[in-house]
């Protein structure tokens, strides 16, 4: 691995990602002035991949839309990182066909499994892409968070199927094909060989309060999403669950 760019941009954190850019950011420090390598899988349009290239590291994006990945090549080149990010489409479920084995530091794998064909396919293939002592980024919808939404807008029934289903679905026309809690996830993972070191809820209140309250006192509103990301029960209500784990 090469030494990295000596720039140090701050990537843009919002109430919305600041708990997902704390548990990347401690991850990058334990390599400094390290060009990482990074699998972005159903990265999109670079929400995540660009600040990391502008951080010093080369980001591979797989996603399945050809739009979205060429404003994700706007964006790279609008950003001046264009030399450090790569596109290639294809999807999750392909992903063991797209990479090369044993050559990524992270893989982000971020509102992917949800909506995969087989999420455990998913995830092995992941452990393969990456080196040893390499990380996942995994982001997942909650299905608490689904199901009290649900029940707050007076959808009972639809928060009672998706409570009872299997999967966290509320029906055929459930947008997902499944939801997660913090168990379920980690033994997902657990199952592929990867130990999890942390789990964080993203949106514990960022989606429940007015935009006014979130936008009211931005500083407090952040200070108080963070404080409460790694505290159950309030991680477990979050819209999303967020957890980072190490392969061997």
């Amino acid at each position: 691995m090469d030494t990295a760019s000596t720039r140090t941009p701050r990537p843009p954190v919002t109430v919305r990602t600041a708990a997902v850019w704390a548990v990347l950011r401690r991850e990058l420090d334990r390599h400094p002035g390290t060009e990482l390598t990074v699998l972005d899988v159903g990265g999109g349009t670079g929400g995540v991949a660009v600040p990391l290239a502008e951080l010093g590291h080369t980001v591979t994006v797989v996603d399945a839309s050809p739009d979205a990945l060429a404003a994700l090549t706007r964006r790279a080149a609008d950003a001046g990182v264009a030399d450090r990010i790569r596109a290639v489409q294809g999807d999750g479920d392909a992903l063991a066909g797209l990479v090369e084995p044993g050559t990524a530091d992270i893989v982000l794998c971020h509102a992917v499994l949800e909506v995969v064909d087989d999420p455990a396919e998913v995830v092995a293939a992941i452990g393969t892409a990456l080196r040893p002592g390499g990380a996942i980024s995994l982001l997942v919808a909650s299905r608490a968070a689904a199901v009290l939404g649900r029940a707050f807008n007076g959808h009972l029934g639809a928060a009672s199927a998706l409570l009872n289903d299997a999967d966290g679905r509320a029906g055929q026309r459930d947008t997902l094909r499944r939801r997660y809690d913090a168990d379920t996830a980690a033994a997902l993972l657990g199952t592929a060989g990867f130990t999890v070191e942390e789990i964080h809820g993203v949106r514990v209140l960022a989606d429940l309060l007015p935009a006014a309250v979130v936008e009211g006192d931005a500083r407090a509103m952040l200070e108080l999403e963070l404080a409460l990301a790694a505290r159950p029960p309030f991680r477990d209500i979050a819209s999303q669950l967020h957890l980072f784990a190490r392969h061997p």
